[in-house]
């Protein structure tokens, strides 16, 4: 069920005081972490309403859902943070200013491909599988040196960070554990795989949902995927 306006106020406002605080019991700045406004299944109406209360930056699950409210409201930043299939990425190349999702090197490549034959080079994350849950996807510990180093590889691509998703757990110190995880091995990774020149672009962490993402920040979460505490539970398609 969709929250009404004043709620979504009211909850934009808190979601953001717990990540400024977040940020500062963890030493960092409040601009440090964004807030990525999940908005998958919700009308483009609501989504106008967080924008209006002051929140720019959506993401999206489902391909065509997503490419729609991108057409439908162009003025938002809109970041795909969805499982992808190969034959439906030409829809995303250049229209999403991240890609959260790649979580194989077939899918970087085929998004290379088209983003070379669109003329844009698009920003992504390469998701890592953490935990042990079947129905997650992403690249293992073990595999994503070598495919970080396939992906710098590959033209018209700009490799900025990683994404999990972890199992959720009410145990704080197992879910700080599996970000402080992500968060290690993406500094290890830069120091070992990443050259000079993309050092800069590799430093984006995104993990940490509704039910987490205040612990997230405090192991180093630069981007933050919130929708059930902002627009209440999801609809379904």
């Amino acid at each position: 069920m969709n929250v009404g306006l004043r709620e979504l106020r009211a909850n934009l406002i808190e979601v953001k005081t717990k990540i400024e605080a977040a940020c500062a019991r963890s030493n960092r700045s409040a601009t440090a972490v964004e807030l990525v406004a999940v908005s998958k299944t919700k009308p483009i109406e609501l989504i106008m309403a967080a924008s209006d209360a002051g929140q720019t930056l959506f993401g999206e699950n489902y391909v065509q859902e997503a490419v729609e409210k991108v057409d439908l409201f162009p003025g938002a930043r809109w970041h795909f943070i969805g499982s992808l299939q190969t034959n439906k990425i030409k829809q995303i190349a250049g229209k999403f200013e991240l890609v959260h999702s790649v979580d194989r090197l077939k899918v970087a490549a085929e998004l290379s491909k088209v983003s070379v034959s669109a003329g844009v080079v698009q920003d992504i994350l390469l998701q890592i599988h953490v935990g042990d849950e079947a129905t997650k996807h992403g690249v293992s510990e073990l595999e994503a040196p070598g495919v970080i180093e396939s992906i710098f590889q590959l033209p018209n691509l700009r490799l900025r960070g990683l994404m999990a998703l972890p199992p959720l757990t009410e145990n704080e110190s197992k879910a700080r554990s599996q970000f402080a995880s992500l968060r290690s091995n993406l500094e290890k990774w830069r120091e070992k795989y990443v050259s000079h020149k993309e050092k800069a672009h590799f430093k984006e962490l995104s993990m940490g949902t509704s039910s987490d993402y205040e612990w997230a920040i405090l192991e180093g979460a630069t981007l933050v995927r919130v929708g059930t505490s902002l627009f209440g539970e999801r609809s379904v398609l």
